[in-house]
């Protein structure tokens, strides 16, 4: 909106052409969406306890989480607010993939929303079933699927790091594959999202890393140096990932340890899904395994746990998801939570190094 607004006014006022910048609408983004955190976050809080909004917790869970129930929950729409609104603020409103992106956002939030509100109603942990959550994300993502394909100049090419001459043509094998990054990434971070801020703190940093992404990708000079596929136009969705990076950070301070206020599965969802639909258009779908490392481990030691318990009646961990399995091991909650964020730090590093190895 600014964009629009402003730019056009650079030929009167010079200062105004810095709205033309990716990187400068970008940085505004980031600041709007924490600054637009902090301040609506009490207020928002607020009304969650007014309506006795509160977490319900896993009977199976563990048993210091017992403590944690009647937190408010939900609070995904505080971080919803604070993507939404700045990208819209500083993004170029033209562009189709920055409306792709914010729409898969807020279908997955939707659907989130949802099952959040079952379980509330139904004051049990125990909201949309199994079977009916995924259906709605399949439909939603198999419909962001569609659209990208109708995109005239989408290319949906498999590309792969480390083999530049590699690449696969999907063609309309390419909705499937991206249904499966981008139900695949929503349930991971929803696995992750078990301890006060670890799921946000690792999507903080996978934002960010594909900021950098995006930005390469649409920048023929910098990404052609760096032998990564030009996509004309995606660079806009530096902004959506810089309002991500900003919500993020601003939620942390709410939802750090102990929380104040939980995401609840309209956040878990949405991010998820906001990580994989950045991922599809930036082209770096396979890097997401290393972007998203921790979402990945998370995800497998879930699969592991269920596979081995049917096959053998063993169990591989104490408890899955990963970070329940120390928690039970003894490590305090901070410290479990620390650590994994040093280790999706340590997966974006990994991810990044990649650009000199092509």
């Amino acid at each position: 909106m600014l964009y629009h607004l402003l730019y056009p006014l650079s030929e009167f006022w010079g200062p105004l052409n810095v709205f033309r910048y990716i990187t400068f609408r970008a940085a505004g983004a980031v600041v709007t969406a924490l600054l637009l955190s902090l301040f609506l976050g009490p207020a928002f809080i607020r009304l969650l306890r007014r309506h006795q909004l509160g977490q319900l917790i896993r009977e199976e869970g563990p048993e210091s989480h017992r403590e944690k129930a009647g937190t408010p929950t939900m609070g995904g729409l505080l971080i919803l607010t604070a993507v939404l609104l700045p990208t819209v603020l500083w993004a170029k409103l033209t562009n189709p993939y920055v409306w792709v992106a914010t729409a898969v956002t807020l279908a997955f939030g939707g659907i989130g929303f949802l099952d959040d509100s079952l379980k509330i109603r139904r004051r049990r942990n125990l909201g949309l079933t199994a079977r009916a959550k995924l259906a709605l994300q399949v439909v939603a993502a198999a419909g962001a699927a569609l659209v990208l394909l109708a995109l005239p100049r989408f290319d949906s090419t498999l590309t792969f790091p480390f083999f530049k001459a590699a690449a696969v043509p999907l063609g309309w094998f390419y909705v499937p594959f991206a249904v499966l990054v981008l139900v695949g990434t929503s349930n991971a971070v929803n696995l992750t999202d078990g301890l006060d801020g670890l799921a946000i703190g690792a999507t903080l940093v996978a934002a960010a890393t594909y900021a950098v992404f995006t930005y390469l990708a649409g920048n023929v000079v910098l990404g052609g140096y760096l032998q990564v596929k030009y996509i004309e136009g995606v660079g806009e969705v530096t902004i959506f990932c810089g309002a991500l990076v900003g919500a993020s950070l601003g939620f942390l301070w709410f939802n750090a340890h102990p929380a104040d206020v939980f995401m609840g599965d309209v956040g878990s969802l949405s991010i998820g899904a906001a990580i994989g639909i950045v991922a599809l258009l930036a082209k770096q779908e396979i890097l997401l395994i290393l972007v998203g490392g921790l979402f990945v481990l998370e995800a497998l030691s879930v699969i592991a746990q269920v596979t081995s318990f049917k096959l053998t009646g063993k169990r591989v961990f104490r408890m899955a998801p990963l970070h329940h399995h120390f928690e039970l091991a003894g490590w305090p909650e901070s410290k479990v939570i620390v650590r994994f964020w040093i280790l999706s730090l340590l997966f974006a590093l990994l991810s990044l190094s990649t650009l000199k190895l092509r």
